[in-house]
């Protein structure tokens, strides 16, 4: 456990920073899981808007450090091919 004031502190903020980092990350994840659900139902305007939903959020915890830059870019790709290949 910390010791001094500045540690305690520390510590305090990184629990509350985890909890909010926490509900932003599975925000995130039901985003994804909506797209993921309208290309396994073969709806294209559903997929698009739910695409269109999740894309700022990926973007905005990319941003924030929550995800890595490399996997928002990585998920929101793959996500277009899908959706992409769904009006094929």
């Amino acid at each position: 456990m910390a010791n001094s004031a500045g540690s305690k502190k520390r510590a305090r903020q990184a629990v509350v920073r985890r909890a909010r980092n926490v509900g932003q990350r599975s925000m995130v994840r039901t985003f994804v899981k909506k797209v993921y659900a309208a290309i396994e139902a073969k709806n294209y305007d559903e997929a698009v808007a739910a695409f269109n939903n999740a894309q700022p959020a990926l973007d905005s915890m990319a941003r924030k450090g929550i995800i890595a830059k490399n996997k928002a870019a990585r998920t929101k790709s793959r996500l277009n091919a899908q959706i992409k290949a769904l009006k094929a």
